[in-house]
Parts: C-alpha cells; structure tokens; sequence
C-alpha cells in the first residue's frame, strides 16, 4: 500500500520543546521524512503537552499490576535482551527473529501519535518505530492470509501480575491483515528517540492509532498470519464490552461510561474534557476500511 500517511501533529503538541530535543533536531527529523512542511500545521484542537515522565509513569501494562503507576515500579524485572519475535502462521518464512535482526532490516521513523485509551484518558506520545507492513513483509505473507494474531511475553517470574486472572494469559490481540498493512500501523522501538521503556512495551509493541489502547499490545513475542479471526485478550473476558475492532468511536459507549469525551493527561485536575474525534482523528485515513460496516454492531 502506498505510504499517504501526513502528519499533523508536531512537537508543539507533545512537550515543551527544551526537553529532550531543541528544535534544530525536530526539524531536522522531520526533514528526513519530508515533514518539516507541516511543522505547526496541526489540527484545529486544544492538545495538552505530554513529557516523557508523563508517557512513561501513567499506563496500562497488566502483566506488572493493575495500577496506572505499577508498570513503572515493577517492568524493570522484564528481561529484553537477547529479544526475539515468532512469526509463523499463513508465511513463506517462518522463525525466530531476533531482535537485532529485525532493526538491521527496517526503516526507523518518527510517528507523532494521540493516544486514546479505552478508560477515556488520552495521551500525544512520539513514538519511533517502523511500518508493521515491513515486517510482515519480511516473513513474507502468503495468498490467503485474512488476520494478524500477537501475543505478549508471559513470564510469571518477572510479571508480578500474571500471578492474578486479570485476564487469561498471555496477552493477546489481533487486527484484519488490511489494518495490519495501512501505513499508519507501525511497531514501535522508542518514545522522544530514546528506547521504549518496559512498562510501555519494550522492546517492541505495536502501535494502532486509530484504536482503543488496549489494542496496541506490549512487549511481542509472537506474531501469527491466519485465515480466522484471533482470539483477543480482552475480548475473551467481556465480550459484550470490548469488541474485536475497538476502533475509538465517540458515538458507541462503553456500558459503563461515555466514550464522547476525553481528559487529557497533563491536563490538571480541572482541565476540561476533550471531545473525542472519530477514530481517535485519523478518519480520513482509515475510515475506507470499514465501508458498509455497522461500526454499533461491529464495535
């Protein structure tokens, strides 16, 4: 598929500019991705600046507490290196990947994202990472191929959460193979050009900006090319309140809260709500995914 992809946020939406990285080196790279154009063209809204504090010490990493501070304090257990990801399934090039192997093979970008969780707090997170679709690519995907399935680590010993049924473990989530290859799919490796952290998916997670969070699953260890719609983590443990697709749909609520507004994290305890945008802002880009579907329905 034709990279269309344009950003429109910048680095004025995410954090104040002297931390981390001064100007020049914003400009520069978004040069290289022939971006510096749209520099301070960003959508007509109020997005409150995220640091890196922020992005890394207020998340949902199940596997190290249900807390939005647990991942921070616990993650530091996981063990990434040596890091490898399976990918097997409807491919011409099964295996073990390792990790190295994996970055020497793709293009590493600068992909400045809103973050919409399901709970309705949201996040504008930098993110580095490349294209999915590349991935994919390199395993080689075979004529038939209709779902990517994932799956995080599970290590009991170094996931102090997993010791609970939270959930059933591991991890797992899922994507049609067309929203796997749209451009603005990506895996990412780190935030504000720094390695990810573990408590936000090191050393590799999928990022799916249009989606509700808890799709952009953490820390992949598997990825599986299928002809059948994968089981999802959250999906088996309440259907009736988290759908396969989860796209960020302010006019489908979750049936215990509204999903048309947003608090912005960094906001202040009395900052206003956002509205929420029709997947999460990038409908121009991926609403043709969906043509005829009932997104109630299909939610």
């Amino acid at each position: 598929m034709a990279k269309r992809w344009t950003n429109t946020l910048t680095h004025a939406d995410v954090t104040p500019r002297a931390a981390f990285l001064n100007r020049r080196q914003i400009m520069a790279g978004m040069a290289g991705l022939g971006l510096a154009g749209l520099a301070g063209q960003g959508r007509a809204e109020t997005l409150e600046p995220n640091s890196f504090e922020e992005i890394t010490n207020y998340n949902n990493f199940y596997e190290f507490g249900t807390g939005k501070e647990d991942p921070a304090q616990n993650a530091h257990r996981l063990t990434t290196e040596p890091w490898s990801v399976k990918i097997d399934g409807m491919v011409d090039r099964p295996g073990d990947y390792d990790f190295e192997t994996i970055m020497s093979e793709m293009t590493v970008e600068e992909r400045i994202y809103r973050l919409r969780c399901v709970e309705a707090w949201s996040m504008v997170v930098p993110w580095n990472g490349f294209e999915l679709a590349d991935l994919l690519a390199l395993a080689g995907v075979q004529d038939g191929a209709k779902y990517v399935a994932f799956q995080t680590a599970y290590r009991p010993e170094e996931m102090p959460g997993t010791r609970f049924p939270v959930l059933d473990w591991p991890y797992r989530e899922g994507l049609r193979l067309d929203e796997a290859l749209h451009p603005l799919t990506i895996m990412a490796t780190g935030i504000y050009g720094k390695p990810i952290p573990n408590q936000n998916g090191a050393p590799l997670r999928l990022v799916v900006p249009w989606k509700y969070g808890f799709k952009s699953i953490k820390s992949v260890v598997c990825i599986t090319l299928t002809d059948s719609q994968p089981p999802t983590a959250w999906n088996m443990a309440i259907p009736n309140e988290y759908g396969f697709y989860s796209n960020v749909n302010p006019n489908v609520d979750h049936p215990r809260w509204s999903q048309a507004t947003e608090r912005r994290i960094g906001g202040g305890l009395f900052a206003k709500r956002q509205p929420t945008l029709m997947f999460n802002g990038y409908e121009e880009e991926v609403a043709g995914l969906y043509e005829g579907m009932d997104l109630t329905r299909n939610f």
